[in-house]
């Protein structure tokens, strides 16, 4: 098998892994192979072998041919990622719900996308999108912008080369390569990451990124929150800010 078909393969694994967590957290009916074929739109074929390697890698698993759920390697492997900073961080973000009442994020880049680690507790409410895992754009979020924060003018042209900007985020939003790196000359020399309504209707988000001691960006922190909510000192709350990625660093 080449590289390109190994990455095919893992990727598809990790979606029907990520497929069968997803509903086992939320409590929906869990899915066998052709349920979890038509929900991924994938050949029933292929489910069936990537997800018997999957329960044989202990990832997943099933009981009498029922539907998937996840498997005890798959919590280990959880485990083992919940210690130093991101373990820290829980108790992190929610002193800075105490401090400024507004939502908590620790956010993790993959590619041209920001991914959800860590949400304080007050940023969901029944029926909300809001869970670790979700996915948002890095050019038109606080939090993913803050993960671009080290990448020159060459990188970010490499990695938004195939993004179509068109109908993405708030009214605030980036449209072109070239917005988006003016909105990072604009903050980058101040210290912190402002998004005001780049994603969604008067919300206002302010992001650092997270370090490890060797400089290495790991994450972003941010707090968002209405505008009024937000209030004019978006600097006073990145001090704040710089202190807890500061200290979360220090754990990685």
């Amino acid at each position: 098998m080449d590289s390109s078909a190994e990455a095919s393969s893992l990727a598809q694994g990790l979606r029907i892994v990520r497929l069968v967590v997803d509903r086992e957290k939320r409590g929906r009916q869990l899915l066998g192979v052709s349920q979890l074929a038509a929900e991924l739109d994938m050949d029933q074929g292929r489910v069936s072998r990537l997800a018997q390697e999957l329960c044989d890698l202990g990832l997943l698993e099933r009981v009498d041919r029922g539907p998937f759920q996840a498997g005890p390697r798959f919590f280990s492997l959880a485990a083992s990622l919940n210690n130093g900073w991101v373990r820290e961080a829980t108790p992190e973000l929610e002193s800075l719900v105490a401090a400024f009442g507004l939502r908590a994020r620790l956010s993790v880049r993959d590619g041209f996308r920001a991914i959800l680690l860590r949400a304080s507790s007050n940023d969901a409410t029944l029926g909300s999108f809001v869970a670790p895992g979700m996915v948002t754009p890095a050019w038109c979020t606080g939090a993913g912008r803050a993960l671009l924060w080290d990448d020159d003018r060459p990188s970010l042209d490499q990695l938004l080369r195939e993004v179509n900007f068109i109908g993405v985020g708030g009214p605030g939003a980036a449209h072109s390569i070239d917005e988006v790196w003016d909105l990072m000359v604009r903050d980058v020399p101040r210290g912190y990451i402002t998004s005001d309504e780049e994603f969604e209707h008067d919300i206002v988000e302010v992001a650092v990124p997270v370090r490890n001691s060797a400089g290495v960006i790991l994450a972003s922190l941010s707090v968002l929150g209405r505008r009024a909510e937000v209030g004019t000192d978006a600097a006073g709350v990145a001090t704040h800010l710089r202190g807890t990625a500061e200290r979360l660093g220090s754990f990685a």
